[in-house]
């Protein structure tokens, strides 16, 4: 039984994202795996690599062949140089963290609130303006 190093495709019809899985040969895309052995999501900026590098060395040692796109991952993370004994490539881009916002309290934010709206509602003063024109325009009988 031959054994290769795939991708396997998840996600939305734009929006893929990939597991690196280990299956036999013969099984479909998005078939039966052995073993997922890592991520890799390029929708993302930097793209998103996650590889078990143990997993991935067990199974070169086994003989599982990576197919292309594969390789090209393994070559990016190291595991591929590290399993022929080449130097090292130079580490991967890797996102910076979100910086959290400041806190409202932080700001000097004021918690005390004044319980009513700062502005009127413009549809009480029509109402209001329309009641008062109808008072004034009818006359008054005594």
């Amino acid at each position: 039984m031959a054994v290769k190093i795939k991708l396997k495709r998840l996600g939305k019809i734009r929006a893929p994202h990939y597991r690196i899985v280990v299956a036999d040969s013969r099984t479909r895309r998005d078939g039966r795996a052995i073993e997922e052995i890592g991520k890799y999501q390029p929708t993302y900026h930097p793209s998103i690599i996650e590889v078990d590098a143990d997993r991935v060395a067990y199974w070169l040692g086994v003989g599982a062949q990576p197919t292309e796109p594969v390789l090209a991952i393994l070559k990016k993370t190291g595991d591929w140089q590290k399993f022929k004994g080449e130097p090292a490539p130079a580490p991967l881009l890797v996102a910076e963290p979100k910086k959290a916002r400041p806190l409202f309290e932080a700001l000097g934010g004021d918690d005390s609130g004044k319980g009513e709206a700062i502005t009127q509602k413009k549809k009480a003063e029509k109402k209001d303006e329309a009641a008062a024109e109808s008072s004034a325009s009818e006359p008054t009988e005594a």
